[in-house]
């Protein structure tokens, strides 16, 4: 049953990334555009970076990026975005449960927008935090689950479903809980990305360095 799920889970993002459009836009996302440039350029890992409008962002400003997602249409959109941007971005297309991220590897890690399965969320998050070196900042901007109303009112907003996959302060604290949190904060927020992220919504954002 969870093969199954898996498999329509990533055919429908499969569907998506085809999409000749680019479903967030080709922009960085606002609070990932902020705060990455308060950080001297490193290596940076971006998760579930989709169409690379992040990875490819990081990239202009002298990151060393890798960006991962397991859709294939993603990449090609990625590595297109690049080619215009005239940078140069590493893709990584597979689970990110199953790639094979050293110890203490990057200088950063973004989680925007990254919501995996609710089983999984916190073993994700777990294996991200060994690949983050000391002093190592994760940047992250998901939907709160206090999003849900928003979504029902507006369901061009976008965001999971499920409130399982949706993010609380206690989430975070639990996950990233080694961290010296420079911010953590739940606000609503207007988006404007693409096609799949329009109107008002609730996020959490969270800013931390891992000691």
């Amino acid at each position: 049953m969870e093969s199954q799920q898996n498999n329509e889970y990533k055919a429908f993002w499969e569907e998506r990334y085809a999409e000749t459009a680019y479903s967030y836009g080709k922009a960085p996302n606002e609070f990932f555009k902020q705060w990455i440039q308060k950080f001297e350029p490193g290596s940076i890992l971006l998760p579930a970076d989709g169409e690379g409008r992040n990875g490819v962002f990081a990239a202009k400003l002298g990151w060393d990026v890798i960006s991962n997602d397991f859709s294939r249409a993603a990449e090609e959109k990625a590595l297109q975005l690049a080619e215009w941007e005239q940078v140069s971005i590493h893709f990584m297309v597979n689970d990110i449960e199953e790639l094979n991220l050293p110890d203490a590897k990057f200088d950063a890690i973004a989680l925007i927008f990254a919501h995996f399965s609710p089983e999984k969320i916190s073993s994700i998050h777990k294996k991200l935090v060994k690949a983050l070196k000391k002093d190592g900042i994760i940047i992250f901007e998901a939907y709160s689950k206090n999003h849900l109303e928003y979504r029902e009112r507006n369901p061009k907003v976008g965001g999971p479903g499920n409130v399982e996959m949706l993010f609380s302060k206690a989430d975070i604290e639990r996950d990233f809980g080694g961290f010296e949190i420079t911010l953590l904060e739940e606000v609503e927020t207007k988006l404007n990305e693409g096609k799949y992220h329009k109107g008002v919504g609730s996020v959490l954002h969270f800013v931390g360095k891992k000691k």
